[in-house]
């Protein structure tokens, strides 16, 4: 059994759908420390000037997990997320069939963050077809940290393979410490698949938020995304796949 981990984000980007669509498990760290300025509660979108970030006010203090983490009482972010994203694509090939499922969730009201970023990846993995288990990891029993944390992982859900991202490969991940624990270990070898996108003169913009490529293309957005990914043995990876877009698995 496969798994992939990685934090739990706002209206994440291509790749962490990739990892999402080729495990058997993903687990969303759920629990770990929130990253000011990080994807935790923001993303970008396109435009007709080029790429906007969509973010969600929060209400953080140094050190608080995710868990913590309130969304601010700013009147109308909702509101005006769901007019960006109405502006942005309603011309989109796809805008209406997606459209009214994502906007009901600006039509209500949210107090942590958590509950927010759970819910819309729960939303966009059915709409993609995707139907990979997803699993928080506060609710496994889990004590360790870094690459222990990932092991202990892999061990409650029953996955004998762990998919990673480039980033935690060539930074903090213990590959070495996988082997001794029986885990294979792949990495996923990524390159923006091209696809269609509105505002041709601002040209093609990877790595948005996975919304662009689902108003896009719609049900062709599952094989476009795995157009643009292989997983590897981890020992195949170099140094040349270690970008970072607030990647922890």
């Amino acid at each position: 059994m496969l798994a992939a981990i990685h934090q739990l984000h706002y209206l994440p980007w291509l790749r962490y759908f990739e990892k999402i669509a080729r495990a058997d498990v993903f687990v969303v760290l759920d629990d770990v420390q929130y990253t000011k300025n990080g994807f935790q509660n923001r993303n970008k979108i396109k435009q007709a000037g080029g790429w906007k970030y969509l973010t969600v006010p929060v209400s953080a203090h140094l050190g608080q997990t995710l868990d913590q983490i309130e969304i601010a009482e700013v009147k109308g972010w909702n509101e005006k997320h769901a007019r960006a994203l109405q502006f942005s694509y309603s011309r989109a090939p796809y805008f209406q069939q997606f459209a009214p499922g994502l906007l009901a969730f600006y039509q209500r009201s949210w107090r942590r963050l958590n509950d927010l970023n759970w819910e819309l990846l729960q939303y966009l993995c059915s709409a993609l077809g995707i139907a990979t288990r997803l699993v928080r990891s506060s609710e496994l029993p889990i004590t360790g940290e870094s690459t222990d944390r990932l092991i202990e992982i892999c061990r409650a859900v029953g996955a004998d393979a762990y998919y990673t991202g480039a980033f935690a490969l060539e930074s903090y991940l213990d590959a070495r410490r996988f082997q001794e624990a029986g885990i294979r270990l792949l990495a996923q070898r990524w390159q923006c698949p091209a696809y269609r996108q509105l505002f041709p003169e601002a040209g093609f913009i990877p790595d948005l938020s996975l919304v662009d490529l689902l108003f896009n293309e719609g049900p062709r957005a599952l094989e476009i995304l795995h157009r643009g990914a292989t997983a590897v043995p981890a020992a195949e990876v170099g140094q040349t796949q270690a970008y970072r877009l607030d990647a922890v698995a």
